[in-house]
C-alpha cells in the first residue's frame, strides 16, 4: 500500500491539481504554503457569489469548518453542491464538531446534500460524529490517539472513508483499516497542524480513486515531513519553517525508508 500512495504522490507532481480551499482564518497561509510545497495549486475563494463555479474548476475541494460564519456557512454550502454536481472529491473538516453542537448538525447536513469523499478530524471530533462521546478542550482533543472504533463506526455510517488523527492515525472506507504510526508531538506546539493535512489531503484525493490510498499518501509525506524536521530543530517557530521545507524535499525513497503503517482487520 506503501507503494500505492508513492504513486499518488508522484502523480500530483504531475498533474499539479488545483485545490479549492474553504479554510478557516487561522491557518490560510500555513495551508497555501503546504500546498505549493507539495506540488499543489491552493486557491482560498471564499465569497459565496463565486464558490459554486470556482469549485466546478478545481480537482478537489476542502471544507474546514474552524471558523464558520453565516456568510462562510453558504460558501461552503454552494461550494459542497457544486462539487456534488461536476463531481470533485470533497474533503471534509469537522472542525470543533465536538464542542459545539450546532457544528454536528451543520455537518451532518453537508453529509446529506453533498457527496463527501472523507471525513478527516481529530480523535474526539471522530468520536462525537460517530455518536460516542469525546474528550476534548475548544477544538483540541485530549485523547492522545485517534479512535480506531469510532473511525470504522462514522465510515460504516457515512460510506465515506474516515481518518481519524492522533498519536496514531487511522484510515477506514468500513473494510479497510489503515494504521499510520509516523509523526511527531511538535505538531501540537503549532497552530493548524490538522488543517494543514487537511489541505492536503484533499490534494492527493484529486489523484487517485481509492480514497483510502489517497488519504494515506496525505498521512504520509505529511507526517514523515514532520519527523524530519523535528531531527533538525525541537522548537515551534523553526520547526514549522523545516517542516514545510522537508514537505518540499520528501521524495519516493525517503518515505519508503520512514512510512511506518499497518494494516489492521476491520
Amino acid at each position: 500500500m506503501v507503494e500505492e500512495a508513492i504513486k499518488v504522490l508522484e502523480r500530483l507532481k504531475e498533474e499539479v491539481p488545483l485545490v479549492h480551499a474553504i479554510t478557516n482564518y487561522v491557518v490560510i497561509n500555513d495551508n497555501a504554503n503546504a500546498l505549493l510545497s507539495i506540488g499543489a495549486s491552493p486557491a482560498m475563494v471564499m465569497s459565496p457569489d463565486e464558490a459554486y463555479d470556482f469549485t466546478a474548476i478545481s480537482n478537489a475541494l476542502y471544507v474546514n469548518i474552524g471558523t464558520i460564519n453565516n456568510e462562510t456557512k453558504e460558501t461552503i454550502i454552494n461550494s459542497v453542491v457544486s462539487a456534488k454536481d461536476h463531481k470533485k472529491p470533497v474533503v471534509l473538516d469537522p472542525v470543533g464538531c465536538a464542542a459545539i453542537k450546532s457544528r454536528v448538525d451543520f455537518v451532518n447536513m453537508l453529509l446529506k446534500i453533498g457527496d463527501i469523499s472523507i471525513i478527516k478530524g481529530n480523535g474526539g471530533e471522530i468520536n462525537a460524529l460517530s455518536g460516542e462521546s469525546a474528550n476534548v478542550k475548544g477544538v483540541d482533543s485530549l485523547d492522545d490517539s485517534g479512535n480506531v472504533d469510532s473511525c470504522v463506526k462514522l465510515a460504516k455510517l457515512t460510506n465515506t472513508v474516515v481518518v481519524s488523527t492522533g498519536k496514531e492515525d487511522y484510515i477506514s472506507d468500513g473494510k479497510r483499516v489503515v494504521k499510520v504510526k509516523n509523526g511527531t508531538h511538535l505538531f501540537t506546539k503549532i497552530t493548524g497542524a490538522g488543517c494543514t493535512l487537511g489541505a492536503i489531503m484533499a490534494a492527493t484525493s484529486a489523484c487517485s480513486h481509492d480514497k483510502v490510498v489517497s488519504s494515506l499518501a496525505a498521512l504520509l509525506i505529511m507526517n514523515i515531513a514532520g519527523e524530519l524536521a523535528e531531527k533538525e530543530c525541537n522548537l515551534p517557530g523553526t520547526f514549522r519553517t523545516k517542516f514545510i521545507d522537508y514537505l518540499y524535499l520528501i521524495d519516493s525513497d525517503m518515505i519508503r525508508k520512514y512510512a511506518d503503517i499497518e494494516v489492521l482487520e476491520a
